[in-house]
């Protein structure tokens, strides 16, 4: 099992923002938003910050998949 970030880039993609809008919006780092395009695991503080700048719950920007389904 891995965590998926695909429900992440949906929504920044339906919002109309690109990464870097997310980088300054959330404060978070380049390696951090690296670490999410890669499906790895980031602190829970950056996933907080994330859903406090988009507005959302985690379960809206993340999920966990079978190993196979993560690109």
């Amino acid at each position: 099992m891995k965590f998926s970030y695909k429900k992440l880039w949906k929504m920044l993609i339906d919002r109309d923002m690109m990464k870097k809008d997310l980088l300054r919006e959330a404060k978070i780092s380049t390696v951090s938003m690296a670490k999410m395009g890669k499906n790895q695991n980031v602190t829970t503080d950056v996933l907080l910050k994330v859903c406090t700048a988009l507005h959302c719950d985690i379960s809206d920007i993340m999920e966990i998949v079978e190993d196979d389904e993560v690109q």
